[in-house]
């Protein structure tokens, strides 16, 4: 951590500057021309700019698409598993990770984050936070263009001093949901100081995240969509903020972190997930309220993720086709199969009315259809075969091993041979997952249909989502809140799929003891003499989930020895 291994201002910074260079917008541009001295950023208008940015790099740092072993996160859940028979996925499948060998330790890399944010917070301070006239120096402030970009940066970085405060708000919330209580750091330290710090409580953490969403929402922009800084887009803005704050207490409300259910926690939760809803439905003067788009496959390709109304905040990456070439079956030319849908979530799509077994995968909930390529499907110009000797018959080499392969953020027909590429944009906080936060909140807070003046039920949230145009699915019909949870409990897995919601919704509830230890299964397609097809399952892997040590991530083996201790290993690690 760099707390303890004495990386220095500078080297912090240069490191984030670093892990943005290629970005394509301006406000993601944090390098810096010179070290970042205290003296240099005086001098410079534009290296507190940049200064002001560098927070944001570890937003994107840990490229959600290639999260573990270049791909998602998905193939360690019960969502995929992962064609290729070796890499650090199969730590997570097998339960062999651990202090020294977590392959998705985040640790330094969200500490370097706060970092960044208590060192820009701290320098404007140490100014007076006189930021309007740091943003003066060296600049023409008088004649009418020039002035324009100067107040134009003023509002930046008004926004910005907000920004750096819900930033650091979000990285504690990443370190929480990992690793549970973690040191509550506010501060920088100097080069020589070497200190050694107890994790603080999960509670008092989430309460840091609350206050300083609650202190700084207001001073955030409401809508870069919506406003003439729309090159802006993709930093925190109140909706996200507000969503923030709502997830962080429904973390908190969980099983896991409520073994006793007190509904006072989902009652605060309910509340957040509430004015958070209520802000995304407001309809302000240029149109900006968030809504469900009409279109759920084309919602996570390319740049629509980024200008749906669906979205309250995504994550930019520069254009490839590392998802595409890692992900298409390995009978497209340049691709690799990757990480393929399981058929314990394929399964969990429902079946509507005239279903047939023989056709298994009509007359399903539409989302498998734009989240999952299966037998029979027209992907890319072919159509797939998964009987012996077809064209993606599993006996292949890197072929499916579970007989499915994903569509969901995966573009259609990329010339992976010519090296075309795609954008892709990762959904932090949309709508739909807004919708699902709301109802599970309300649902635990007040039952199904008790809407306690915040407009909508449980029951009608979660089936406002499940009409959303394109999909159509009809209304949940259980009773009670038993019930009602387990159909929020389906939902996420079905509307969030792939979208690495699923093992920390596993872990939250308290249900990855049972679901990660059972096996990953797959499809077998047999063509019958007459050339009708038969379906049926097969294991695929046997998972391992060692409960309850396995609930929180090990700290990294190093911040205990460094700390002499003071920092105490999560039990059972």
């Amino acid at each position: 951590m760099y707390l303890h291994d004495h990386i220095s201002t500078k080297i912090a910074i240069a490191i984030a500057a670093l892990s943005l260079s290629g970005c394509g917008k301006s406000f993601l541009d944090t390098r810096l021309d010179t070290q970042p001295t205290e003296h240099n950023i005086d001098g410079n208008y534009t290296s507190l700019m940049q200064l002001a940015n560098t927070p944001y790099a570890y937003l994107s740092q840990r490229n959600e698409f290639a999260a573990l072993d270049g791909n998602l996160f998905a193939a360690a859940t019960d969502e995929a598993q992962q064609t290729n028979t070796s890499g650090d996925v199969y730590l997570f499948n097998n339960g062999n990770w651990g202090a020294f060998n977590n392959p998705d330790d985040r640790y330094n890399m969200y500490y370097s984050g706060l970092y960044a944010a208590n060192y820009f917070l701290e320098y404007l301070d140490k100014k007076g936070g006189d930021y309007k006239s740091l943003l003066a120096v060296n600049r023409d402030t008088i004649t009418q263009e020039s002035r324009t970009k100067y107040l134009n940066d003023v509002s930046s970085m008004g926004w910005s001093i907000a920004e750096a405060h819900v930033l650091r708000a979000y990285y504690y919330f990443e370190l929480i949901k990992r690793y549970g209580g973690v040191p509550l750091l506010t501060k920088t330290f100097n080069v020589n100081e070497k200190p050694a710090i107890a994790a603080s409580s999960f509670q008092e953490v989430v309460e840091y995240i609350v206050t300083s969403v609650d202190s700084h929402v207001k001073d955030l922009q409401p809508n870069w969509k919506t406003s003439q800084f729309t090159n802006l887009d993709g930093r925190f803005n109140q909706g996200a903020a507000l969503m923030l704050k709502a997830r962080v207490l429904l973390y908190a409300a969980s099983p896991l972190h409520n073994p006793g259910n007190d509904i006072a926690k989902w009652q605060r939760a309910a509340k957040a997930a509430a004015e958070a809803l209520q802000f995304a439905d407001r309809m302000d003067d240029a149109g900006g309220r968030n809504a469900l788009d009409n279109n759920y496959r084309n919602y996570f390709l390319g740049n629509n993720t980024l200008n749906s109304a669906e979205t309250i905040m995504a994550i930019r990456y520069t254009a490839s086709n590392d998802l595409e070439r890692a992900n298409y079956p390995i009978a497209t030319p340049g691709g690799l199969s990757g990480v393929t849908p399981s058929e314990n979530l394929v399964s969990a799509y429902e079946k509507l009315d005239n279903y047939s077994a023989s056709n298994p995968y009509e007359n399903r909930d539409p989302r498998l259809g734009y989240s999952v390529v299966v037998n029979g499907s027209n992907w890319n110009n072919r159509t797939i075969d998964q009987t012996a000797g077809g064209s993606d018959d599993r006996r292949r080499t890197n072929a499916s091993r579970t007989g499915y392969y994903l569509k969901k953020f995966v573009n259609d027909n990329v010339n992976l041979v010519n090296n075309a590429t795609n954008p892709h944009n990762w959904p932090l906080f949309r709508y739909g997952d807004l919708l699902l936060i709301y109802a599970e909140a309300m649902n635990e807070a007040y039952g199904a249909d008790q809407a306690n003046g915040w407009g909508l039920s449980a029951r009608e949230a979660i089936n406002k989502l499940r009409a959303r145009p394109g999909v159509n699915m009809p209304a949940v019909q259980v009773s009670g809140k038993a019930d009602l949870r387990t159909a929020i409990k389906h939902e996420r897995q079905v509307e969030l799929a792939f979208e690495n919601h699923r093992y920390w919704d596993l872990i939250r509830w308290g249900d990855a003891a049972n679901v990660l230890n059972k096996p990953i299964y797959g499809v077998t397609v047999t063509k019958t003499a007459s050339g009708a097809l038969e379906y049926g399952t097969r294991q695929v892997q046997n998972r391992g989930f060692i409960a309850p040590k396995m609930n929180f991530y090990p700290f990294p083996q190093a911040e205990i020895h460094i700390t002499g201790g003071v920092l105490a290993q999560n039990p059972g690690w």
